[in-house]
């Protein structure tokens, strides 16, 4: 069987009776919109990151517009993200009418360069999005000066760090808003597409509670236009059984992490994420720099190699290659992701050439993210470690070596 890069089934299994009878309970209550279980986990959550609010919505795409609508960042505003990220980050900005600005990635740790922030600055920029990517925190002390020196606003892009911390305080309590993903594979993850944002402001908060629901401060009464975007009561319930859990997952995430870590170190051809205080690992992506043998170059129209080279990237063809290859002996990876946001065909209006973030184009043709959940099974992840080893080593196995699950 394929070792997968990420799986609930364990977690089902587990928490199979308790997710039933919540979900039954709201169902028999007639109540699913709103209600009991949306209050009890917004002050679940709030309390969890730390902040007086969390307001639930329907993704962490919406919790992004939300955000920016809430700040009053619209039209002839810029916004300043990293263009290492999901597209999701830039959207939410120009779908407010907003523009976005990207800052290249840091090579060590594929977030926002900090170094580059200033000099992206101008009269125009109104707020700024750090993305704590692959769950590793940015370093929200220096993010914070630089918006207190500009008098800008600071939305966390939260989606792939829920339980994630910088110098012990979680993120989406530094900024003005937090704003989170519970899609699925998170760390914290619903039976579908939810998510939520939190803040301390009061004031903040009742506009993103009124523009989650058309903008309706009482019913009927609509002083803005605003979304659809409430959080179901369904999966708020499976959200309030999964979050007094989530410290212990994001534990087992970091065990997983430090245990890669260690069997890989000093395995030619990879570059390791490097560790650090408060990364809740919802990714672990390693950097493939070895050379794929000569007789494996072809790539099918669908590789991830193909597609940069239609938007005019580098060929990833070693990524590829190892991707493939451990495909091939039973252990399925993700690409984080092949095409930089600034590259996609949506952005073209901006007119940002091939080379202009070099560090992010670098990274789109290297990263490639090994299984990590916490239910992996120290024997699945041993088999990962060993096939990469025999791969990368020169020694790959004749026959698909027997998989775990």
């Amino acid at each position: 069987m394929q070792v997968p890069p990420f799986s609930l089934s364990q977690q089902i299994n587990d928490l199979g009776s308790d997710l039933e009878q919540a979900v039954l309970e709201v169902l028999r209550s007639g109540q699913y919109i709103g209600g009991a279980q949306i209050q009890l986990f917004e002050q679940a959550f709030a309390d969890n990151v730390g902040t007086r609010h969390a307001v639930g919505c329907n993704s962490g795409t919406d919790a992004l517009i939300l955000a920016l609508r809430a700040l009053g960042v619209g039209p002839g505003d810029q916004v300043i993200t990293c263009a290492f990220s999901f597209f999701a980050t830039a959207e939410a900005i120009s779908s407010v009418g907003a523009e976005p600005v990207f800052v290249d990635a840091n090579p060590d740790t594929y977030l926002i360069n900090l170094d580059q922030i200033e000099a992206a600055i101008t009269p125009a920029t109104k707020a700024l999005i750090p993305v704590h990517l692959f769950g590793r925190p940015v370093d929200m002390t220096r993010v914070m000066a630089m918006a207190s020196a500009h008098g800008l606003r600071v939305i966390e892009d939260c989606a792939q760090a829920t339980g994630a911390t910088w110098q012990d305080q979680a993120v989406g309590s530094f900024g003005d808003v937090g704003c989170f993903s519970f899609f699925p594979t998170k760390n914290l993850g619903a039976a579908g597409d939810a998510g939520a944002v939190t803040t301390n402001n009061d004031d903040v908060a009742q506009t993103m509670r009124e523009l989650a629901v058309h903008g309706m401060p009482q019913r009927y009464l609509h002083t803005a236009l605003g979304y659809n975007s409430r959080l179901d009561a369904i999966q708020a319930a499976v959200l309030n059984v999964k979050l007094p859990l989530l410290s212990d997952w994001i534990d087992k995430r970091r065990a997983l992490a430090e245990r890669y870590l260690e069997l890989l170190a000093d395995l030619p051809g990879i570059t390791l994420p490097s560790d650090e205080d408060g990364h809740s690992w919802n990714q672990f992506v390693v950097r493939v720099n070895c050379c794929a043998p000569s007789d494996s170059l072809g790539q099918p129209e669908s590789s991830p190699s193909a597609i940069s080279s239609r938007h005019g990237l580098p060929e990833s063809t070693s990524r590829d290659w190892l991707k493939q290859s451990l495909q091939d002996n039973g252990v399925s990876t993700i690409i984080y992701y092949p095409i930089p946001i600034h590259r996609q065909p949506a952005y073209d209006h901006l007119n940002l050439q091939s080379g202009s973030m070099p560090t992010t184009e670098r990274l789109c043709t290297q990263v490639l993210s090994l299984p990590i959940f916490p239910e992996l099974s120290e024997l699945a992840q041993q088999q990962v470690v060993s096939v990469l080893q025999q791969l990368l080593n020169g020694s790959v196995p004749a026959a698909p070596a027997p998989m775990v699950a």
